[in-house]
């Protein structure tokens, strides 16, 4: 993070300053005029002084400037203030005609628009004049001047205004070009951070990541007590799987199995606290929580999806050539954790911990293949969406008195007449439906390609067995299968 902040060129876009570069070409225009008009016998001679100041001020200005501890706006306020006095003052002094005054207040205001705010412009102006009006009227009952301007004065005054603007045009042109490399280079470093930051946020969960974002949670080691639902969960024989498969194939499998879940945990708003080798842990209620109930819920539903898809993963491994028929095994338990950043300032886990998060690993352990375990607590809050049987007892460690077990067996939507999920297996048969997903264009033909492959299985019986037999297992799944979709079709 440092070399990215130290890489951002924080210079100056110049050196020197626009203001200082303005007050060169004004103060310089000032003075070759004075000097003209000193030529042309318009101005006495004792005016070298006035060009003399407007040939050294500019520059004292500068010295003063970096040796005042003033921030940069204050200092170019300040001075702009003193430019317009000056000005005026000058101008009341030498007794300037209107066709030179006109010029010089040109290139005073386009300097005080350039260098000052919209309030420092106008005070500047007020200032400029009242100090004009002053000194002319101070000095104009004494003084004599010549009747008519010298041609070449007003040649000499046009000439330099006009090299004062063409001056301001070709640095304001050099100034655009500097910003816009500038701009280049702090678009690349900020492309380089973001690029950065994105690598690293792939480390954190999601939720965590945006909290921090947001602002609403700060990288700094703090934990807080809250009751949050807890899931664990890993591979059935994966590591027997591991000592026959090469690291290739494992690796992507992997990979495979863990993006997936992943993607189902997202789903239901769930945050990953970390991938345990084949295991996953999750938890819900922190960063954010809809509700101790609405994060159990979501915590069971995802489970359920998990189960789910293990249907669709096994079948894409067989056809990949892959023997053995893996399954998965949950754990989920609600209760009070400590949540938050452990470890040192310099790395940090946003993690949970407390004997809650004991159980629910207890409870994935004690789990079959294929089967959720869910502690009381859990169960209380989701029995009335989520057909659960009693699976007894267990004894835990950190626990005095046995633990309450119970087995998710799925929605209370999807069992009965008018199940939206249906799931068989054997040998030369495997029938995944989810009816709520299928598009209402396509329930006409699978239904009757579930039709079809009962009839077909029917037929094969008869042809073998001429004797009347009972429907078989393949039989009743296809022909429930077909009415569930038909039945939703209408």
């Amino acid at each position: 993070m440092n070399d990215v902040i130290e890489g951002i060129d924080t210079a100056p876009l110049t050196h020197p300053h626009p203001d200082y570069i303005a007050r060169i070409l004004g103060y310089g225009t000032g003075a070759l005029t004075i000097a003209a008009g000193i030529f042309t016998h318009y101005w006495p001679d004792n005016f070298w002084a006035a060009m003399a100041f407007c040939l050294v001020y500019p520059h004292l200005v500068e010295v003063i400037e970096r040796r005042l501890p003033w921030s940069r706006n204050t200092a170019l306020t300040f001075w702009t203030q003193v430019d317009a006095a000056i000005t005026g003052l000058l101008l009341g002094l030498v007794q300037v005609p209107i066709e030179l005054t006109l010029p010089t207040l040109l290139m005073l205001n386009t300097s005080l628009i350039l260098t000052g705010s919209k309030s420092s412009w106008l005070s500047g102006v007020l200032i400029s004049a009242t100090s004009m009006f002053a000194s002319y009227l101070w000095l104009s009952s004494g003084s004599e001047q010549a009747a008519a301007i010298p041609n070449s004065l007003v040649i000499t005054c046009g000439a330099a205004t006009a090299v004062f603007f063409a001056a301001l045009a070709l640095f304001a042109i050099r100034q655009g070009d500097q910003i816009g490399a500038m701009q280049s280079r702090l678009k690349s470093q900020i492309d380089r951070y973001q690029e950065l930051s994105t690598q690293v946020s792939r480390y954190v969960a999601p939720q965590v990541r945006e909290s921090i974002f947001n602002g609403k949670r700060e990288a700094k080691l703090e934990t807080q007590r809250k009751k949050l639902v807890i899931f664990f969960s890993d591979i059935v024989g994966f590591s027997s799987l591991s000592e026959q498969m090469e690291a290739e194939p494992l690796t992507d499998l992997l990979n495979g199995y863990l993006t997936d879940m992943s993607e189902v945990a997202m789903k239901y708003g769930g945050t990953i606290d970390k991938f345990i080798g084949d295991g996953i842990m999750i938890f819900f209620g922190d960063p954010s929580t809809k509700g101790i109930k609405r994060d159990a819920l979501a915590c069971v539903a995802m489970a359920i999806e998990m189960r789910r898809h293990m249907l669709k993963l096994r079948k894409h491994w067989t056809e990949q050539g892959m023997t053995t028929p893996l399954q998965i095994r949950m754990g989920i338990n609600t209760g009070y954790c400590t949540v938050g950043n452990f470890g040192t300032e310099s790395r940090m886990d946003y993690t949970i911990v407390g004997k809650e998060v004991n159980l629910a690993s207890r409870l994935e352990s004690a789990a079959d293949a294929g089967e959720i375990l869910i502690s009381h607590e859990t169960f209380s809050l989701v029995k009335d969406k989520i057909i659960c049987r009693q699976r007894g007892t267990a004894m835990v460690k950190g626990f005095r008195d046995p633990v309450p077990l119970y087995q998710v067996v799925d929605y209370r939507r999807d069992l009965g007449a008018n199940a939206g999920f249906m799931n068989h297996e054997t040998e030369g048969f495997s029938l995944y439906l989810e009816s709520e997903k299928v598009r209402d264009s396509e329930r006409n033909k699978v239904a009757d390609a579930l039709e079809q492959a009962a009839s077909k299985l029917r037929n094969q019986v008869k042809t073998r067995a001429p004797e009347r037999h009972p429907p078989t297992a393949q039989q009743r799944a296809a022909r429930t299968a077909a009415a569930q979709v038909k039945s939703q079709d209408k």
